[in-house]
């Protein structure tokens, strides 16, 4: 039997856990599952994982850069907050909502691209993002997204073209 989902809180604070791959099976990861996981430096996520939970991957400090799978739709709530050694986020064009908090503090993070399918961004969704630059797909700000969504004032690039 393959595993479905990882669990609330299933690895949190295995501060000796440095790598993690998420399998194909895996459709969800839960709230909690690997916070505090502070040695975790590389998370590969299967192409299943629809999810990613509350506070999923929160104070991963070693956390450097994470590819997030076509097949996900949404990032909750302080997912990737304090991952302030992350410097590289891919999201996909199949994400419609980032919740709030999403990457909080995460002060590395230098640039992330905002697909068109995102119609939803919660409050403080990148604050304290101190050297982040935002490009967006959209031409302006989607109604969806809530009015502080960049309360730190992220340079923001709108109506970005990724390269083909």
């Amino acid at each position: 039997n393959s595993v479905k989902s990882i669990g609330s809180s299933a690895f949190e604070y295995c501060d000796s856990l440095t790598s993690v791959t998420i399998p194909n099976s895996v459709t969800s990861i839960g709230d909690g599952a690997f916070v505090g996981c502070t040695s975790l430096t590389n998370v590969t996520i299967g192409n299943s994982v629809t999810s990613i939970g509350i506070y999923a991957f929160e104070y991963c400090t070693s956390l450097t850069s994470v590819t997030i799978p076509n097949s996900v739709t949404s990032i909750s709530e302080g997912a990737f907050s304090y991952c302030n050694s992350l410097t590289s986020v891919i999201i996909p064009n199949s994400v419609t909502s980032i919740s709030g908090g999403a990457f909080a503090d995460c002060t590395s993070l230098t640039s992330v691209v905002i697909p068109n399918s995102v119609t939803s961004i919660g409050s403080y969704a990148f604050e304290g993002c101190t050297s982040l630059t935002i490009y967006c797909e959209a031409t302006s700000k989607p109604s969806g997204w809530n009015s502080s969504w960049n309360l730190s004032n992220c340079t923001v690039v709108w109506g970005y073209k990724q390269g083909n």
